[in-house]
């Protein structure tokens, strides 16, 4: 699965960025789901968190820590959602 985010800042920035699996790893192990649980719907918290550690895993700079991040945040949006059919099959 592959999300792509839009997370538009205070400042008046906003940017796209796309998870990878290795974002999506890091997801369930902070939060103990399961990527299937995507989607069944997931929360704004679970989004951010998303788009922190898959900015991080891009080479963006964010702040050191997620809550900073969110607080930074006016939104945070999926602008598109790409299912990898080889990882579901296998499920």
């Amino acid at each position: 699965m592959q999300l792509t985010l839009k997370a538009v800042f205070k400042d008046g920035n906003n940017y796209e960025v796309q998870t990878n699996l290795m974002t999506i790893v890091l997801w369930e192990r902070k939060y103990r789901r399961k990527a299937s649980d995507i989607a069944n719907g997931i929360g704004v918290e679970d989004l951010a968190y998303m788009c922190y550690e898959a900015s991080r895993l891009n080479g963006i700079t964010v702040p050191s820590s997620l809550d900073a991040f969110i607080n930074s945040l006016v939104n945070i949006e999926v602008v598109e959602q790409a299912a990898d059919l080889k990882a579901d099959q296998a499920q």
